[in-house]
């Protein structure tokens, strides 16, 4: 088990990174959360989480250890696998999260793409007495505003196919985001948006 890598940020994407240990480049996928966090470091530490699959290993990364810990009680889930889970961590803060299983909210963890009425009740009916126990940070602070509306635009549709969206209904969304946001908008907002946009 791989419980963490530290080494050079060689590469950042809203939904992994690439980071050089010792000569080696790992690819770890991450949340939009651990995208903001980790702004524009040189030396970087995730804490990581290894999926084993017959035809694949991938690598999840995490900035903080509550977005771990949250990542790892979906995965218990029956019906959540890793890439649910980032689409869940992408979607709504930690915080945010927690507070929707706390207080019983089915409608805002429906509201990620691919969870049903029956998957969100699962979450929320599993994970009520697991929750909430290390309190967790609702960080929106934001990589600042990225001048270039056409780089965000690709940016955003480039993670919105990659975390699953047809291009079609992917370029709809941030379409209509952006339409109903005057002003500058940064990369992370936008994707966070596009995916509550239904």
């Amino acid at each position: 088990m791989i419980d963490y890598l530290s080494g050079k940020l060689v590469f950042k994407d809203p939904t992994y990174v690439i980071i050089d240990v010792g000569g080696i480049g790992y690819h770890v996928k991450i949340s939009l959360q651990t995208y903001t966090e980790i702004k524009d470091e040189e030396q970087i530490k995730l804490l990581t989480y290894l999926h084993i699959k017959e035809d694949a290993h991938t690598l999840f990364g995490f900035k903080q250890g509550d977005e771990k810990r949250l990542f790892l009680l979906l995965l218990s889930i029956n019906g959540v696998g890793p890439s649910t889970g980032l689409m869940i961590l992408s979607s709504l803060s930690s915080a945010e999260i927690e507070q929707a299983i706390l207080s019983g909210d089915v409608a805002t963890i429906q509201h990620v793409k691919g969870i049903g009425a029956k998957t969100a009740q699962r979450i929320i009916l599993e994970l009520k007495d697991k929750v909430g126990k290390g309190g967790s940070d609702a960080s929106n602070s934001s990589l600042g505003f990225l001048k270039s509306s056409n780089k965000i635009r690709e940016e955003a549709l480039q993670a919105l196919i990659t975390l699953g969206f047809p291009k079609t209904a992917a370029e709809k969304n941030i379409a209509a985001v952006l339409k109903k946001t005057p002003g500058e908008i940064s990369l992370e907002d936008l994707i966070k948006a596009s995916l509550k946009t239904s």
